[in-house]
């Protein structure tokens, strides 16, 4: 995305987040290049190489997506290797999936917003979209109990800083033992409910390439 077009997408948020409208952003096109960047769900843990949520989504899109999920990676650590990443691939659109390892060490959330907050300052100042995957607070109760919600960091974040948020899509993929390959990963199944629902998620914003 030009920065031209980036700087008037945002302001149609500001726009349109104070009137309590739909936010709203031009598509990116087919070809084009978007970041997925997190940790081990990112990655495809649990699934074959070429089930992973990035790969689907790619498939539904036309776009080429990076997968930039690493194993075991925190909010804390994930904030170093984000810029230059940025910086070689220039993606149309980052889609940042981050923060259940540090929940999983009991982090403070309040870090762990933040964290998440410099990734997207630095996707803003590289003018790139940036639409946050939301991740839940795992819990012993909510597992034995198949009820899981978002952190609500993720909501806190979206609008505070104006960017697309995909709810839900995860924590309803915890919730469902056939979706899982363990307590905290998807199966294969799993990624693909995960990639059509960030794909939904992403057609309501106007994100995703228009249909033919």
């Amino acid at each position: 995305m030009k920065r031209r077009d980036f700087l008037g997408a945002l302001a149609l948020v500001v726009l349109l987040g104070g009137c309590g409208k739909e936010i709203r952003f031009p598509p990116v096109a087919p070809g084009k290049t978007v970041l997925a960047f997190g940790d081990s769900v990112t990655f495809g843990t649990g699934a074959a190489p070429g089930e992973d949520w990035p790969t689907l989504l790619a498939l539904q899109t036309g776009w080429k997506v990076v997968n930039a999920g690493v194993p075991g990676d925190t909010a804390e650590a994930a904030r170093e290797r984000l810029r230059p990443l940025l910086k070689r691939h220039n993606p149309a659109l980052l889609i940042i999936e981050i923060g259940g390892n540090d929940f999983l060490r009991r982090r403070s959330p309040k870090a762990v917003k933040e964290d998440i907050r410099r990734m997207i300052h630095a996707a803003n100042q590289a003018s790139i979209p940036v639409a946050l995957v939301a991740v839940p607070e795992l819990s012993v109760l909510g597992v034995v109990t198949s009820r899981l919600s978002d952190a609500p960091i993720y909501q806190e974040l979206s609008e505070e800083e104006l960017v697309p948020l995909i709810p839900g899509v995860f924590a309803d993929i915890l919730a469902r033992p056939e979706l899982c390959a363990d307590r905290i990963h998807p199966n294969a199944l799993g990624y693909q409910q995960m990639a059509a629902g960030i794909y939904a998620s992403l057609q309501k914003v106007g994100l995703t390439p228009v249909a033919r």
